[in-house]
């Protein structure tokens, strides 16, 4: 479709492993451009791109150190050494070996784990044709109602508590709950602290957990609730259209300036919790909201995930009182 219309293809290719001749320019595309901080292991703030070299001139025209419009992309020397670095160690690797100690690692958490009761660990290898996100995976699996503690609730611990470890919380699958980890962004060493420290929190005690009786809803919340959210320089206006309750149970729409986004809750007494996760093409953003309901007033604080958190409060919609007479027309106007 390009190509007839001389329009150029960039590939972006972050997460892909560099492969020789580039089988993105091999297919056809003009350019392609890689992440130095991903499977590369350059610097994080470096990048790579591969192609045509008018429209790379081009991009080195506009680019650090020359004063191009805005002088965006703005990098360092340390980086460009970096980068260089890191593909000419590429090129020299065994990538076959490096592939053998990412998965001995993880053989050394699943092992330790594993011997927990109830504790399940599987490993699964990348596709030998796979060209991004080329890392084997550690698969850790449990049964909450024998070990006492969800997959959601270990990753927030690991992630929470020195020795920080981050953790992928797993799909439920048959009643099982769990957290998966990669082998290709670990260092040596990384493996035994990893497996003593996940170890520590599922092999520890715990009680049977008694969920309390959710409160009566404090109100219907059905209806629209102008929203004022405060973030850190800025104050805007949003809404939430709840559209059903049952019992303690909510849904609706969250919209904002760019988009209407699901979403379902709970109200328990006065307290308010909403879960909306909008998807775009390469893009995920998640909005948890939490909140307390006093005097009719709905205050408290939106969790963005990645992108960080704001202060709102919330108040039912008022709408104008308009009590007059409805004429509906017999015959079509004689004048505009």
């Amino acid at each position: 479709i390009a190509k007839p219309l001389n329009i150029p293809v960039f590939v972006d290719a972050a997460a892909h492993i560099l492969t020789i001749p580039d089988v993105h320019l091999a297919q056809g595309a003009d350019v392609v451009g890689y992440s130095g901080g991903k499977g590369i292991k350059a610097p994080s703030c470096s990048g790579l791109i591969l192609g045509r070299k008018d429209l790379l001139m081009s991009a080195h025209q506009v680019n650090s150190p020359h004063h191009g419009f805005g002088r965006d992309n703005k990098v360092g020397r340390e980086e460009h050494i970096g980068m260089l670095a890191a593909v000419e160690a590429w090129v020299k690797l065994d990538h076959v070996k490096e592939m053998n100690t990412w998965v001995s690692w993880l053989e050394t958490i699943g092992n330790k784990v594993s011997a927990i009761n109830g504790v399940k660990t599987t490993i699964t290898r990348p596709d030998p044709e796979l060209i991004h996100h080329v890392t084997p995976y550690l698969h850790i699996r449990w049964n909450p109602e024998q070990l006492h503690v969800t997959g959601e609730e270990v990753a927030e611990e690991l992630g929470t508590i020195a020795p920080r470890i981050a953790v992928q919380v797993g799909r439920n699958e048959a009643g099982l709950t769990g957290i998966t980890l990669v082998g290709y962004m670990m260092i040596p060493g990384n493996d035994k602290v990893a497996a003593n420290r996940i170890h520590e929190v599922l092999s520890r005690k715990r009680q049977p957990k008694v969920i309390p009786a959710m409160k009566n809803p404090v109100m219907n919340m059905v209806g629209l609730w102008d929203m004022e959210v405060q973030y850190f320089s800025s104050k805007v206006t949003q809404h939430l259209f709840i559209d059903s309750q049952e019992g303690n149970w909510i849904t609706g729409v969250f919209k904002t300036d760019l988009s209407s986004r699901p979403f379902s809750g709970s109200i328990d007494g006065n307290e308010v919790k909403i879960l909306c996760k909008y998807y775009t093409p390469g893009d995920r953003i998640l909005t948890t909201i939490q909140g307390n309901i006093n005097s009719g007033v709905l205050a408290g604080d939106m969790d963005f995930d990645e992108f960080n958190n704001a202060k709102f409060t919330a108040k039912k919609h008022k709408y104008p009182q308009n009590k007059k007479p409805i004429t509906y027309p017999k015959h079509r106007p004689q004048s505009s």
